[in-house]
C-alpha cells in the first residue's frame, strides 16, 4: 500500500461493501485503517469474499482473507484463510487455519489494512451534546455523550474520572455550556494551588487577614458566581482543606479568610481526578463524606486505548490544529501501514498529550517516535452492562437495615458488599453516606 496523507478519507464505507445481508459493520477511518464492530454474524473479509461477506477494495487483501465468527459460548474468533500477505493480531502473525480469540480493542491487520475491534453501540444519541467538544465516533464516546447529556442540566456536582490527557476539561466545559448557567466557567488545577494560600485562593480573604493581604480578594468560588467552578485534580487537595470544601458544598456559602460572616455563593462544582477516590476514601486518605458530595454524578472518561477507533480522527484533528496555529498551509505527514499499526498498538500512557507530541514531531519533519510507556497489544477493560451480558438484573437499592446487615456479614468490607449487591464500590459509599453508616 502506498503512503497516504492522514487527512485523506473516503466515504464511510468507500473501501468496504457487503454482498449479503449482515449486521456486521466495518467503518473506514483512513484509506489503510478501519473499525470492525463485533457482531453475531459469521463473516468473511476479503476482496471477493462471496455471499454474506464483506468486500475490502485493497490490493494487499486476498480474495478471502480472514473469517470472523462468534463461537457458541458468545466469544469471537478470527481465522486466517491462507491469504497471500498474511494477517496479524495485536502484532502477532496468525497461522492459517487456526482460530484465535478476538476481543474489543484488538488490532487486526489484513495485508496492509488495519482494523480495530469495537463493541456494538448500545447508547442512544445524546441530543445537544457537541461532537466537537466530546469528540469521537466509538461506542465509548457515545456512552460518554449520553452521560454528559444526562448530567448537564442537573445542578448537582459532577466528578469526572480519567487518566491524564483524556480531555476532562473539554467535558467540563461542555457540561457548563449545556447547564444553561449564566455565570462564567472558572477552571483551576488543585495540584497547582499554593499549600499556604489554597484557602484564600478558593474562598477569598479580607484585607489584612495575613501578611501580604493588602486588598480584599473574592476567591475562585465567588469568581464563578452563577456559573461553574472546575476543580481539576481534586484528589490533590490538602486534607486540612477537605472539610472546608465539604462545608461550602453543603451550605452553599464561603467564609473568606479573616472574615466573620459567610458569603452565599451560587456555583456548580465539576471536579476531575485521575485517582481512585473511592479507594482513597476506603483507605482514609480522602474524606468519604466529601467524595460522596462531589460525585452525585460520576462520569468516567475513556482512555485513548479504549477508543482506538478514534485515534486516526484525533490524529487528523491535531495535525490540522498544528498547521492552523502556525498559519501554514496544510501539508499532512504520511504514514505507511507499519507506522499506522504501531500507532494503533501503542499503549498511550498520557493519552491525547502523547499523541499531540507525536503530531508535533511528525509535522516538524521528524519521523514517527512514540512516547515511552505502555506499548503493544494491551486490551482495554470494557464496561458491559448486566443487560448486555445477559446477566440477571441487580438487586434493588437496599434499606439502611439491609445494607448494614450485609456489611456486618462481610466484616465491614465495602468490596464484598459491592459484590453482593452487584454494584460499583462507589455506589456503596454513596449509600453509606446517605444512611450515615460506617464501614471498616
Amino acid at each position: 500500500m502506498s503512503k497516504e496523507s492522514v487527512d485523506t478519507i473516503q466515504s464511510p464505507m468507500g473501501m468496504v461493501s457487503s454482498e449479503g445481508k449482515t449486521t456486521h459493520q466495518l467503518r473506514q477511518v483512513h484509506p489503510g485503517a478501519g473499525v470492525c464492530r463485533l457482531d453475531t454474524k459469521l463473516v468473511v473479509v476479503g476482496r471477493k469474499p462471496g455471499p454474506e461477506g464483506l468486500t475490502v477494495d485493497d490490493g494487499t487483501v486476498s480474495r478471502r482473507h480472514v473469517e470472523l465468527r462468534r463461537e457458541p459460548d458468545g466469544s469471537f474468533v478470527v481465522v486466517e484463510l491462507g491469504s497471500r500477505n498474511g494477517s496479524r493480531l495485536n502484532g502477532q502473525r496468525l497461522v492459517a487455519g487456526t482460530a484465535q480469540p478476538l476481543a474489543v480493542g484488538d488490532v487486526l491487520r489484513t495485508g496492509d489494512v488495519i482494523w480495530v475491534m469495537e463493541a456494538t453501540p448500545s447508547s442512544p444519541p445524546a441530543p445537544g451534546v457537541s461532537r466537537e467538544a466530546v469528540f469521537g465516533e466509538t461506542p465509548a464516546m457515545d456512552r460518554l455523550r449520553m452521560e454528559v447529556g444526562q448530567a448537564a442540566t442537573d445542578p448537582s456536582p459532577v466528578l469526572l474520572i480519567g487518566e491524564t490527557g483524556t480531555g476532562k476539561e473539554y467535558v467540563a466545559r461542555e457540561l457548563h455550556r449545556l447547564s444553561g448557567r449564566s455565570g462564567p466557567f472558572v477552571a483551576i488545577n488543585c495540584a497547582a494551588l499554593s499549600p499556604q494560600l489554597v484557602e484564600s485562593q478558593l474562598f477569598g480573604h479580607r484585607k489584612g487577614a495575613f501578611t501580604g493581604a493588602d486588598a480584599h480578594h473574592e476567591g475562585l468560588f465567588r469568581a464563578a458566581e452563577g456559573g461553574t467552578l472546575f476543580l481539576d485534580e481534586v484528589g490533590e487537595l490538602p486534607s486540612s482543606l477537605q472539610p472546608k470544601l465539604l462545608r461550602v458544598l453543603q451550605e452553599r456559602e464561603v467564609l473568606p479568610v479573616g472574615a466573620t460572616k459567610p458569603v452565599a455563593v451560587d456555583v456548580r462544582v465539576v471536579s476531575a481526578t485521575l485517582r481512585d477516590l473511592a479507594r482513597q476514601a476506603e483507605a482514609g486518605t480522602f474524606r468519604l463524606d466529601l467524595y460522596a458530595r462531589l460525585s452525585p454524578w460520576e462520569v468516567r472518561i475513556p482512555s485513548l486505548r479504549e477508543r482506538r477507533g478514534d485515534l486516526v480522527a484525533w490524529l487528523r484533528r491535531l495535525v490540522s490544529a498544528w498547521f492552523d496555529e502556525r498559519g501554514k498551509a496544510l501539508a499532512p505527514p504520511e504514514l505507511d501501514a507499519d507506522e499506522l499499526e504501531r500507532l494503533m498498538l501503542h499503549g498511550w500512557p498520557d493519552n491525547l498529550r502523547g499523541l499531540d507530541r507525536v503530531v508535533h514531531r511528525l509535522c516538524s519533519g521528524g519521523g514517527l517516535e512514540l512516547p515511552r510507556g505502555r506499548d503493544g497489544p494491551e486490551r482495554p477493560s470494557v464496561s458491559v452492562s448486566t443487560e448486555d451480558a445477559g446477566v440477571t438484573s441487580r438487586p434493588p437499592k437496599p434499606s439502611a437495615e439491609e445494607l448494614a446487615a450485609v456489611l456486618a456479614a462481610n466484616d465491614g468490607s465495602v468490596r464484598a458488599t459491592a459484590k453482593h449487591f452487584r454494584r460499583d464500590r462507589r455506589q456503596i459509599y454513596r449509600w453509606l453516606e446517605q444512611y450515615e453508616l460506617k464501614s471498616e
